[in-house]
């Protein structure tokens, strides 16, 4: 069975038996949406860090954490919404910032670790997509270099078959790891729980997410594989994010 989720994702008999602990949250204050207009009209004058990773939000999100940090509980969510039949997270503090017009796809998300679930969480969800959305969103999503190139080349056709791929299939986001954040790069570990054919299916999808261009985006080494993704028997262990 292969589902498109988030990206490529193949659903076979591998399985997971990893468990990370959680470590103690490091604090981020609390912080207030900017305008995403007059954000975007100074994207071109904004300070990098390093070569192509911007360090203002490119939608004008305050609250950047740059050191390495854990959570323990859940973000606190605004409301749940839907990319077809998939919910996906939205808050005002860690995203999604702003949509873009022409793609339709949905983007800019907190610097911090809360902004990096946020985006993993919002990455599921345009499984959900239309051949092209998923296109549009893929080209913005990939980080450079990374296989980004090759896996924009291949026809969506070889990965999935965008929506028609997901006939008799439902997901929804269950639950997350954060393995890793240093400010610079994130590892986030999602549980996504599947129904196929009235057969239920857990999967942990682990998204690896640099900072880059003011904005969380995908780190694929490996295009026929650009997710590690594996069946595992429970989301037991996941802190618990759901709509």
């Amino acid at each position: 069975m292969v589902i498109m989720l988030g990206l490529v994702t193949g659903c076979g008999s591998s399985t997971q038996d990893e468990s990370a602990s959680a470590a103690p949250v490091t604090d981020t204050p609390a912080v207030a949406s900017a305008d995403v207009t007059a954000a975007e009209e100074q994207a071109g004058s904004e300070d990098t860090d390093t070569a192509g990773a911007a360090s203002t939000s490119v939608c004008g999100l305050s609250g950047e954490v740059t050191e390495q940090a854990r959570l323990v509980k859940a973000p606190d969510v605004d409301y749940w919404d839907y990319q077809g039949t998939t919910a996906y997270p939205v808050s005002e503090q860690y995203g999604p910032g702003a949509t873009d017009e022409e793609g339709g796809f949905r983007y800019c998300f907190q610097h911090s670790p809360e902004g990096a679930v946020f985006a993993a969480a919002n990455a599921v969800a345009h499984g959900d997509a239309s051949d092209s959305d998923i296109v549009s969103w893929m080209t913005y999503f990939l980080a450079e270099g990374h296989s980004r190139e090759e896996l924009l080349s291949q026809d969506i056709d070889d990965n999935s078959g965008g929506t028609g791929s997901t006939q008799g299939t439902r997901t929804q986001v269950s639950g997350f790891k954060l393995l890793s954040y240093d400010g610079q790069n994130a590892k986030v570990d999602v549980a996504v729980t599947g129904s196929v054919n009235g057969q239920v299916v857990y999967l942990s999808m682990v998204y690896e997410l640099v900072w880059e261009d003011g904005d969380w985006k995908l780190v694929v080494d490996d295009p026929v594989a650009p997710i590690n993704v594996a069946t595992i028997p429970s989301v037991a262990g996941y802190i618990a994010m759901a709509a």
